[in-house]
């Protein structure tokens, strides 16, 4: 974090909060310019490859399926989370700047709160269908027809919007009586409700919202991937649970780049372990940053029907030439 002064801290220190002061990446304060490269790299990258999948899934009606829809409110999550968190990062690299009005800090938080419980969601949504795929492979179709997946889709935009949907109201109503400086490099709730006067309100929320998604969403994952187990020890050979397998591979893949870093995040705020202040704020970046980069070469390299369509559209078979 750079050095911020007494004065600027105490201008930010009002009962409403008109601003929040945001932390830099720790060590790189005097040279802001540097991580830009990486950061903007990984944004590129990050939205072209979502990009990528979600432009060959609209455009294949083959790739119209369950799992696919899944894949594509995936990409969506991960595009719009790597989105959201832009504004304040490339503000503290380029110009080293802050200070963020409540308004805008307000929407970033409620918007990064969203597409982490989107993407926690859908990533349950498709253990879920990997699940019933493979514990129940004649009644797969019938189980999960469109109108049973359209109410899936609408059931996790419901449970992102009624979540956090309060959350900018409360806090832009709530007297704060700390000084309003953030730990870290964009706006989140836990981050923001500390700084709130009585705080106590908001780590409850906290605690419901957690408990709610992030901490139910992967014993739920982890309890599909049992039963898929426990299906794939009755398979005959080994081939076929090879290949049974080879379809949950970049699904648990992507549940574990997800969730290691948020459970590790949660593990030292709530035991106070003694990690330095930067490996704190890089492991923070991973948690949001990575699985956008990583979800689409995942499913584009463990799943050969997607690499298949993306390479026939990329590199269409020239018209005359024979195979």
């Amino acid at each position: 974090m750079s050095i911020l002064s007494t004065q600027e801290i105490s201008n930010s220190s009002t009962s409403m909060a008109p601003t929040f002061l945001l932390v830099g990446l720790p060590g790189l304060e005097a040279t802001p310019s540097w991580w830009t490269v990486p950061l903007i790299t990984v944004y590129l990258l990050s939205a072209l490859g979502n990009g990528t999948i979600l432009w060959i899934i609209t455009l294949e009606p083959t790739l119209h399926r369950p799992m696919y829809f899944f894949l594509f409110l995936l990409s969506m999550s991960d595009v719009g989370l790597a989105t959201v968190l832009m504004p304040t990062l490339l503000g503290l690299a380029f110009a080293d700047v802050h200070a963020v009005p409540a308004s805008a800090c307000l929407l970033q938080m409620f918007f990064v709160h969203v597409f982490s419980v989107m993407e926690s969601s859908v990533l349950l949504a498709m253990a879920f269908d990997r699940a019933m795929a493979i514990c129940r492979p004649l009644h797969y179709p019938a189980l999960l027809t469109n109108g049973v997946i359209s109410k899936i889709g609408m059931a996790i935009a419901f449970r992102c919007l009624s979540l956090h949907l309060p959350l900018p109201f409360l806090l832009a109503h709530m007297p704060y009586c700390r000084p309003p400086v953030l730990t870290h490099s964009y706006c989140l709730h836990p981050d923001m409700a500390r700084l709130a006067c009585p705080e106590a309100w908001g780590a409850v929320y906290s605690l419901v919202v957690v408990l709610s998604a992030m901490a139910l969403d992967p014993l739920l994952i982890f309890f599909s991937y049992g039963l898929i187990g426990r299906v794939l020890q009755g398979v005959g050979s080994t081939e076929d649970r090879w290949k049974a397998g080879q379809t949950c591979a970049a699904h648990l893949s992507a549940v574990l780049l997800f969730y290691i870093p948020m459970i590790l995040l949660a593990l030292i705020d709530r035991f106070k372990l003694p990690l330095p202040q930067p490996a704190h704020t890089l492991l923070s970046y991973v948690h949001f940053l990575l699985p956008p980069l990583i979800n689409p070469i995942l499913y584009s390299v463990k799943m050969k029907e997607i690499r298949e369509k993306i390479l026939k559209r990329v590199l269409p078979t020239k018209v005359g030439c024979s195979q």
